[in-house]
């Protein structure tokens, strides 16, 4: 079985302290087989831990989570930039790389992000649902994501969203065989646990607006 982390910020998010050398040492020292970096609207990030890897067994998936008009958006296996920020064309331009859409923390709830309000037509667009977030604050944020993905019959994904290295594999993604296979199967198995909030997202807010001010 495979374990990914399919949601992790580095420092290429001004929300995140998080070093790739470090990152990759830590990933594989908890368990996991494979990690998606999802860096705020870049792929940058995820483009520096997939070279510094030379593990052959441990697979680093360059992605970015994409803010649209509808909600976050996390793009997996992406070769180049997502240039819309609208949430039907984000999910075409993923396509065309021949990477996977999935709806990022879709019921969350706070000051820094909002659910998602995605229609029927992009609903259908998506590959899937991250129905376990570890930053979530309560607990029926998760819940009514596995819900709702149930309903529709969308797969399910698990992630971090680690911004600090305490959060790295906090939650995963179970699977057997490719990724790409499991989520196209709906065979994915979700697990983890919600990160000591709301202590995470509010060190994020202060340390994204501390390098905004420093870039001043």
């Amino acid at each position: 079985m495979n374990k990914y982390d399919l949601h992790i910020h580095t420092h290429h998010s001004a929300c995140s302290r998080i070093r790739p050398k470090k990152l990759l040492r830590i990933a594989k020292k908890r368990g996991l087989n494979g990690i998606a970096i999802t860096n705020h609207n870049t792929i940058k990030g995820g483009a520096e831990v997939k070279r510094l890897n030379k593990d052959k067994n441990f697979e680093v998936i360059i992605g970015a989570e994409i803010k649209t008009d509808k909600g976050e958006i996390l793009g997996l296996y992406l070769k180049k930039e997502i240039k819309s920020r609208k949430a039907e064309e984000v999910i075409d331009e993923i396509h065309k790389q021949g990477g996977i859409a999935i709806a990022a923390h879709p019921f969350t709830w706070g000051l820094l992000r909002t659910a998602a309000k995605f229609d029927k037509k992009e609903l259908k667009k998506l590959d899937g649902f991250e129905t376990f977030n570890a930053r979530n604050t309560f607990r029926w944020e998760n819940e009514l994501a596995v819900q709702f993905a149930q309903k529709h019959k969308l797969a399910q994904t698990a992630g971090s969203d680690a911004h600090f290295y305490y959060e790295i594999g906090r939650a995963f993604t179970v699977f057997k065989g490719s990724l790409r296979n499991a989520i196209k199967k709906r065979k994915t198995v979700i697990m983890g646990r919600i990160a000591p909030l709301p202590f995470g997202r509010t060190f994020s807010m202060f340390r994204r607006f501390a390098v905004k001010f420093i870039k001043k």
